[in-house]
């Protein structure tokens, strides 16, 4: 693919001209750093198949089981019985599977990392058969799992041991949506990019985009409380969700769907349930509220050679983009080594350490052209981007997204994977990754960092040839003291999940941790509602 390179008299008229699929703007040529190896050839442009996650992972059945590589105690739950099996069977006939093939890829997390055994996949339609499960699930003492699009990076939403599998695949129900306030009702096993699509043909959006759009369900989302890629601009779900159904551990049905934007009565018993990771009770209905389709995208795809590049690269948009910037991602060099060699796709940029992408949305194309291409000319004439790309057309704006956004499924090919998803104070957050490198060595594959560093929150991932305890041990708790000494935060957007619940304590005081065992207590006593997860285990 060629890129124009035109020369740029200093204070002259910035021009976006069409080159091959993209629009392209190119600085001199950057100084490469000493011993610097040149880049790879590309692969293919554009990136083959949809957004969604996929892994080509090692097959379910060789992915140990959870409770034998982290030796866990099973706690003492009621284990499931014939008689069990078949009240559940008159209660949703053909909804309550228990062949072993069908179950699989319900006990394993996308990622490959963790396994369970259930024997029981429940299917309920209704928030009335969610209720019926758990009140006989509360009166036998059964431990249940609820299930989205088992899209979760920390164990979250797969079983430990037998735990019966309640999953929201078929409650993906809209019940309605209001075109003059904006606001979505729909049940909880609606998947993310459904929505999105059904909203756009009614001119607006959802105000969260995943990578995992293609398989996550909403209230998996607000469940753990999901980030993703426009936080920045419409902020987190605690803000856009407006209300809940959620069902008990006892069976009480809980109707907080509210449509209200204002709503001060009481306490908001919502938020008790966003981001608690199905440990409180079962969320069947969610009440959002989503913005309208911005008129005009366009997004802006730069190289940096420095991380302070990158963070004051950040400033200058932030400042001369205003109210149009909607997304500020950045990805490291080793990101995009990793996308291209197991994923094939090609990088419009070249020679650069760091890879910065911009997207700004508003309702007036002549305006936002003119603003972005004042930043631009800025960032490339003081230095700070030495090379760059933009896209105005949906499809181009998807192909350099996906840049971005398979950078996890990358990551799934180039061995095991250890994650970390953390929040630190922006000049700080790429500290981590290389403290971490210098920590590991040669013990590591790959040390990567990428993320949303408009909302400060670092993917800290890093990859070996197969799962080993003492790259563990060296990685683990010392990425969470590091972060801790920075008043960071051990989970930005992922959760807790399985993985993370002993190490709570690096990121809340022990005060916090005992109120939050204590609502546990209060709203689930026989703790049947996803075990082992999210809240360390009280002694």
């Amino acid at each position: 693919m060629a890129w124009l390179r035109p020369a740029w008299p200093r204070g002259a008229p910035l021009r976006w001209r069409p080159c091959g699929p993209a629009w392209a703007r190119r600085a001199p040529e950057p100084r490469k750093a000493p011993g610097a190896a040149p880049r790879a050839a590309a692969g293919p442009w554009p990136p083959q198949g949809g957004r969604g996650l996929r892994t080509a992972s090692p097959g379910l059945g060789e992915v140990p089981l959870t409770s034998e590589r982290y030796r866990v105690r099973r706690l003492p739950f009621s284990r499931l019985s014939p008689r069990d099996v078949a009240f559940f069977e008159r209660l949703m006939p053909g909804r309550a599977v228990t062949d072993p093939e069908e179950l699989e890829p319900f006990n394993v997390d996308w990622l490959k990392s963790v396994r369970g055994c259930s024997k029981l996949l429940l299917k309920p339609q209704t928030a009335a058969e969610v209720s019926q499960v758990l009140r006989y699930c509360s009166e036998r003492n059964l431990a249940v799992n609820p299930q989205g699009g088992n899209t979760g990076l920390v164990g979250g939403s797969v079983p430990v041991f037998d735990e019966i599998i309640l999953s929201t695949v078929l409650m993906s129900r809209i019940i309605s949506f209001d075109t003059v306030s904006g606001i979505l009702v729909c049940q909880a096993g609606c998947i993310l990019e459904k929505l999105s699509e059904y909203l756009e043909e009614q001119g607006f959006i959802m105000p969260l985009d995943l990578g995992a759009k293609g398989s996550c369900h909403i209230g998996g989302n607000v469940a753990t409380n999901a980030g993703g890629l426009r936080l920045l601009r419409y902020g987190s779900l605690r803000g856009t969700v407006l209300g809940l159904e959620v069902v008990l551990a006892d069976g009480t049905v809980l109707d907080c769907l509210a449509s209200l934007r204002k709503d001060n009565t009481g306490y908001d018993l919502k938020q008790l349930f966003i981001g608690s990771e199905g440990t409180l009770g079962v969320i069947t209905a969610v009440s959002i509220l989503c913005p309208q389709k911005p008129k005009a995208v366009n997004l802006a795809f730069l190289g940096c050679q420095n991380f302070s590049q990158v963070l004051e690269t950040f400033t200058t948009c932030r400042a001369m983009l205003g109210e149009i910037l909607s997304a500020y991602e950045f990805m490291d060099e080793k990101c995009m080594e990793l996308v291209e060699k197991h994923l094939k796709l090609s990088c419009p940029v070249r020679d650069s350490h760091f890879y910065v992408l911009i997207e700004t949305s508003g309702s007036n194309s002549t305006h936002d052209e003119e603003k972005l291409n004042s930043f631009l000319e800025q960032a490339m004439t003081s230095g700070l981007v030495t090379d760059g790309t933009v896209a105005t057309d949906d499809k181009k704006i998807k192909m350099l997204w996906s840049l971005r956004e398979r950078i996890t499924e990358a990551l799934t090919h180039d061995g095991c994977v250890y994650k970390y998803d953390i929040s630190l104070p922006v000049g700080k957050l790429y500290d981590l990754v290389t403290d971490m490198r210098a920590r590991l060595g040669q013990s590591a594959k790959n040390v990567v960092g990428y993320g949303h560093l408009g909302d400060g929150n670092l993917h800290l991932n890093i990859t070996a040839e197969s799962y080993s305890h003492s790259l563990l041990d060296a990685i683990e708790p010392f990425v969470y003291e590091w972060t801790a000494r920075y008043n960071g935060s051990i989970s930005a957007e992922h959760g807790l999940g399985f993985k993370k619940k002993q190490f709570i304590q690096y990121s809340k005081p022990s005060e916090a941790v005992f109120l939050m065992q204590r609502f546990k207590a209060m709203l689930d006593p026989k703790g049947i509602l996803n075990p082992y997860k999210t809240l360390p285990s009280s002694s």
